[in-house]
């Protein structure tokens, strides 16, 4: 069996031969391998093949030349494995009759290698034959009553896609590096070169001359959808740019999503996807109204965030009834029913008194006696509109998370980024910063108040600023100067995420974080205006969730 990775790779030659190919779709849960053998910064898709080949019955890989990391993974493979089949096909960047023969030439050249190396021998009437079994390439497929969802970007691996399905939304094009779909050119006299042609005629990657029409192409496809998906991998900067030339004239929704190709950021990236496929169709459809017999109808909202669970009952006038903060444990099964006992309690109800649950945030698929699951982006979106319909740009920091949300004036998402690749920034963060001063959580901010020397933290990794802040303690600086240091390196942080979805005035802050004062002044000094604060600010998401829960009754 072979490997390959690219679309441009040669793959119906050897399947003529009787070789198996397969793509390959990183699946690991760490780069142990890689980290040994290749760059820290090398992207994680390279990684994350490196890893899967060496666990895997591979023969040997067919790569391609379309980046540095792809480069240093073919050195690093010939090294590992010098008696497989380690092989780089040079792809031309032009796609004119010139690139054509080059191609050509450079697949006949991998040809004779891999037959001296297999035994194996090509046959161009076979392979010509082969070639008229297989499919053309792929078309838009847009279906009516769906989500129709394009992917741009680079390679997208296949849980996006079971993600989108799981969520009855459409794929109707992936244009990305691993797009499904390939240009077959059969031409019987010159196999090859017919063969080449199809290849480089398939939709461009970033890498192909100007003159290929990839912009072209993307107004054409990207038109006909009601969002896109932009992909791109961690530490991979090709796409950027053109992101950004996107997000400039498309007149359809965008995500930018990017992934590490390891199993523990499944949640991540069905949290994102999630929360776009919500902010598409925001109207959730009724249900039969479940009252008591006196007539009163009570919703409960619960937010399983990585810190507290919070859980708000709220009746059928929209009014919050009752609420609950509980610490978040080691199960957030656990945690949500003691939130869940706790607001029962102080609402007076019983669990058979509440007509709709629903969860949201991280742990909002573990919560059994939920109804339904919304994300935490919808449902802050909609808490934060409740508690002031003036809101349009929000940000919310918790535990092990940061988030900035924009809203329109109905309180519909209209744009989020979100940090929860580390514990930048987070509230985690301002915890062990508070250990490392010897001071509460809850002293942190208020001392932070009182500081007269400004301190700069550079590093905003929890590790690096604790470093940094133990060699301030050495040179005598005082306990205030470094936390209001702190709380301006989170705003500058918190400043980012809010430029990304549009400094609109109408600031709201919430989560844990927006207890802490010395934050809420370092952000309020940041972007120039004042942040409007709940009386409960963990709660917002919870209750956001409360009143899709009233939607789902039709209130």
């Amino acid at each position: 069996m072979l490997g390959y990775i690219c679309k441009y790779a040669p793959v119906e030659i050897f399947e003529s031969m009787g070789t198996e190919m397969k793509r390959i779709e990183p699946d690991v849960t760490n780069f142990n391998q890689a980290e040994i053998r290749m760059h820290p910064n090398i992207c994680s898709f390279a990684k994350g093949v490196l890893e899967e080949v060496m666990g895997g019955e591979y023969e040997g890989i067919i790569l391609t030349t379309c980046c540095d990391s792809i480069r240093r993974l073919y050195d690093v493979l010939k090294e590992e494995f010098p008696d497989k089949f380690i092989y780089m096909l040079d792809t031309p960047r032009i796609i004119k009759d010139a690139g054509i023969r080059l191609y050509d030439q450079r697949i006949r050249d991998m040809i004779r290698e891999y037959e001296e190396f297999s035994g194996k021998i090509f046959s161009g009437k076979e392979f010509c034959a082969y070639l008229k079994t297989k499919q053309e390439e792929q078309q838009l497929s847009v279906k009516s009553g769906a989500l129709n969802i394009g992917i741009i970007g680079a390679r997208a691996n296949d849980s996006i896609k079971k993600i989108l399905g799981q969520r009855s939304a459409n794929v109707a094009f992936d244009l990305t590096c691993t797009g499904l779909g390939r240009k077959i050119i059969v031409e019987e006299e010159n196999v090859l070169e017919g063969y080449a042609r199809g290849l480089l005629s398939q939709f461009p990657c970033m890498r192909m001359e100007q003159a290929s029409n990839r912009d072209e192409l993307i107004r054409r496809f990207a038109g006909s959808v009601d969002g896109v998906i932009y992909h791109t991998v961690q530490f991979c900067d090709n796409y950027a740019y053109e992101y950004a030339w996107l997000k400039s004239w498309l007149d359809r929704p965008m995500l930018l999503l990017e992934t590490d190709y390891t199993r523990q950021s499944e949640g991540q990236v069905r949290t994102r996807i999630e929360a776009f496929l919500e902010s598409l169709s925001p109207e959730k459809p009724g249900r039969e109204k479940k009252r008591r017999e006196d007539g009163t109808m009570y919703v409960m909202g619960i937010d399983s965030g990585s810190t507290s669970t919070n859980a708000v009952i709220m009746d059928q006038d929209r009014k919050i009834r009752a609420f609950s903060v509980v610490r978040t444990g080691a199960k957030s099964g656990v945690s949500a029913e003691k939130a869940l006992s706790d607001v029962l309690e102080k609402a007076g109800l019983k669990q058979e008194d509440i007509s709709w649950i629903v969860s949201t945030g991280y742990g909002r698929v573990s919560i059994t006696f939920a109804d339904e699951n919304v994300t935490e982006i919808s449902c802050h979106g909609k808490g934060a509109h409740y508690f002031n319909p003036d809101v349009r740009t929000i940000l919310d920091i918790g535990g092990q998370d940061s988030k900035a949300i924009h809203l329109n004036e109905n309180g519909e998402v209209t744009d989020f980024v979100m940090n929860d690749k580390c514990a930048a920034g987070t509230g985690r963060f301002l915890e062990m910063i508070a250990r490392t001063l010897e001071v509460s959580l809850d002293e942190l901010g208020a001392i932070a108040l009182t500081s007269k020397e400004k301190i700069e933290i550079t590093s905003m990794c929890s590790v690096f600023a604790e470093s940094e802040v133990i060699s301030l303690i050495a040179n005598n600086k005082e306990k205030a100067d470094i936390a209001d240091g702190v709380c301006h390196a989170i705003s500058n942080k918190a400043f980012g995420l809010m430029r990304r979805v549009g400094m609109e005035p109408g600031f709201m802050m919430t989560g844990g974080v927006a207890k802490n004062p010395g934050v809420v002044r370092a952000v309020e000094e940041k972007i120039g205006g004042k942040l409007y604060i709940c009386e409960e600010p963990e709660i917002v998401g919870a209750a956001g969730a409360a009143l899709y829960a009233l939607e789902k009754q039709g209130l």
